[in-house]
């Protein structure tokens, strides 16, 4: 049997337009198909990004109760490979420039990159990070 394909990753939202505006102008990822409930972009890597209006899910998943309930804490978090470390500082103040909401700026991690964590308007935090020279 071979691997199954990972196609992509779809990030639920309340604000569709909001959020995906953030992806788009924040990250610059290019929107390849814009609706009211649904964008999706071209991250670049084959791996496909998209957000989903909550509600939606629920209506595809016969109302399963986890599209329901209340929000609470964080379930996925995206990371962004950077080249270097400069790059990491360099986009990491453009995101906050753009409106990203800083959680933590970069610094050199114990697992031997530096990383920074910045949140997207629903709240989901999400890392840029690059490997540390040896």
């Amino acid at each position: 049997m071979t691997v199954i394909q990972f196609e992509g990753v779809t990030v639920l939202a309340d604000d569709v337009a909001g959020t995906a505006g953030f992806y788009e102008h924040a990250l610059g990822f290019e929107v390849v198909v814009r609706e009211t409930d649904y964008v999706a972009f071209d991250t670049g890597t084959g791996v496909r990004l998209a957000v989903f209006r909550r509600s939606g899910m629920g209506a595809h998943t016969h109302d399963h109760p986890s599209f329901r309930q209340p929000r609470s804490g964080q379930a996925v978090e995206l990371n962004f490979r950077c080249a270097t470390p400069q790059e990491v500082r360099e986009r990491f103040a453009g995101l906050a420039a753009r409106g990203a909401v800083v959680v933590a700026e970069p610094a050199d991690r114990d697992w031997g990159q530096i990383a920074g964590f910045f949140a997207d308007p629903e709240g989901n935090v999400h890392s840029l990070f690059a490997d540390l020279p040896a």
